[in-house]
């Protein structure tokens, strides 16, 4: 299903329905394969205190049948037409996804709009219990009862003060889990699950007179809703001010350093510059963290600095370290402060910054390669920006990043006051790795 795009920018081309709807359209026609993706405008960001994890939920109940569609029905009609779906949630946005041939994409756009219209004729109590035993499931499997499962969500509610819209993680709580209701649910999805609340991607080899016909009829008789309040304000200071620190003592396979330090706000110059910097700082077998931690010193296993980016408050820069042997965290954590220090007043040198651009590059090109990933950036760029063509000026600007701008930033927010740490010691024992993620998924 690769679909190279188009070297002079992607053909794209917006609408929206008298209701609200945003639509997008890419026409592409060098494979049979249409990719249909829809944004809705509501993450764990918008949830309230008492009612966390009710995002993530939902978009589990948004599988569980329609009016028209029973059950399992939505995976088994899409995959029974020989495409491929799912769907996932974060902090400021949950959304769907099918990849189709090309004749079938009249189905996946009929199948969206039954359940956005249609839902709650379906939505009852054996719905709602089934899928809060599969997310406090999934919980226990993903986070609970894995080793250093919980971390995403403690360096989290470390990062952002306790009431911050950003404080809690998309798979919420045990206990908010248990005390939602069946009126919470049908509650939310009136107020979130709206035309006017979402955007509509649809990617490939597509008729777009057609496709937008097929849109009008099948969504655009799903009535507006006008009662979504904006997120709470998700404006902090640049950095944490001082640097607070939790010791974890659990049944892991290793001692292991975490660390979150708080970066420039997804969209922006600064945020380019950020994701630069800890990719030449922890991305990868050549990067200096894993040269310094794991080849030359040898007291971790493992070196990693990735970027969090989040577009309403201010993204995390995640160091994961797990110490080799019988090296202190102490030794591993003077080594990580050299290296950074170091960064901070030297920054990148041109061999390193090249090939960071040339990472990113590639990365994002392959994401671009598919017709499932260019509709998920265009209802980003849509959702989160304003502008699903912001798309096609996102990589010259990494491109056009400068050495000092990297090490500006670095210097700025790479600081033991700006992060919180996490500190695992081992109580003994066995146990298998786990993999963290502000992202999750119906199945």
């Amino acid at each position: 299903m690769a679909n190279p795009a188009p070297a002079s920018g992607l053909a794209i081309t917006e609408h929206r329905l008298a209701n609200g709807l945003r639509v997008v359209l890419s026409e592409d026609h060098l494979t049979p394969v249409t990719a249909v993706c829809l944004w809705y405008d509501v993450g764990s960001r918008h949830e309230v205190k008492g009612r966390t994890g009710l995002a993530h939920l939902f978009e589990h109940l948004m599988f569980q049948g329609s009016a028209n569609v029973s059950n399992n029905g939505h995976f088994e009609l899409v995959q029974g037409a020989g495409g491929s779906l799912n769907g996932t949630t974060s902090f400021e946005r949950t959304n769907y996804f099918e990849t189709m041939p090309a004749h079938q994409l009249e189905l996946a756009l009929w199948l969206e709009a039954d359940r956005m219209g249609s839902l709650l004729a379906a939505l009852d109590e054996t719905s709602m219990e089934n899928q809060r035993d599969v997310v406090k499931n999934e919980r226990r499997q993903r986070y609970d009862n894995v080793p250093y499962g919980t971390a995403f969500e403690k360096l989290t509610a470390l990062s952002f003060p306790d009431g911050h819209p950003y404080h809690h993680t998309p798979i919420g709580s045990m206990a908010d889990l248990d005390a939602a209701t069946l009126e919470d649910a049908r509650a939310f999805f009136r107020t979130y699950y709206a035309p006017n609340n979402a955007v509509l991607a649809i990617v490939g080899d597509l008729d777009p007179e057609r496709t937008i016909a097929w849109v009008e009829k099948y969504f655009g008789s799903i009535p507006a809703h006008d009662g979504k309040q904006p997120p709470r304000d998700g404006t902090l200071p640049e950095t944490l001010g001082a640097e607070v620190r939790e010791l974890i003592r659990e049944d892991v396979p290793s001692r292991a350093l975490m660390a979150a330090y708080r970066l420039p706000h997804d969209g922006t110059r600064e945020a380019d510059a950020a994701d630069l910097a800890l990719t030449i700082l922890g991305s990868g077998e050549s990067s200096r963290l894993y040269n310094r931690l794991v080849r030359r010193d040898r007291t971790a296993v493992a070196a990693g600095f990735g970027l969090l980016r989040l577009a309403g408050a201010p993204s995390l820069g995640w160091l994961d370290v797990k110490a080799g042997g019988d090296a202190t965290l102490e030794q591993i954590e003077a080594a990580v402060d050299e290296e950074l220090a170091r960064f901070a007043a030297e920054g990148p040198t041109a061999e390193e910054l090249e090939r960071a651009q040339a990472q990113i590059e590639r990365e994002w090109l392959d994401r671009l390669t598919t017709v499932a990933g260019r509709a998920d950036e265009l209802c980003r760029y849509a959702v989160l920006f304003g502008d699903p063509k912001l798309v096609d000026g996102a990589l010259p600007k990494v491109l056009d990043v400068t050495a000092e701008e990297v090490r500006a930033v670095a210097a700025a927010r790479l600081r033991p006051d700006n992060r919180a740490v996490l500190v695992y010691e081992p109580t003994g024992g066995d146990a298998d790795d786990s993999n963290d993620s502000d992202e999750e998924a119906a199945a």
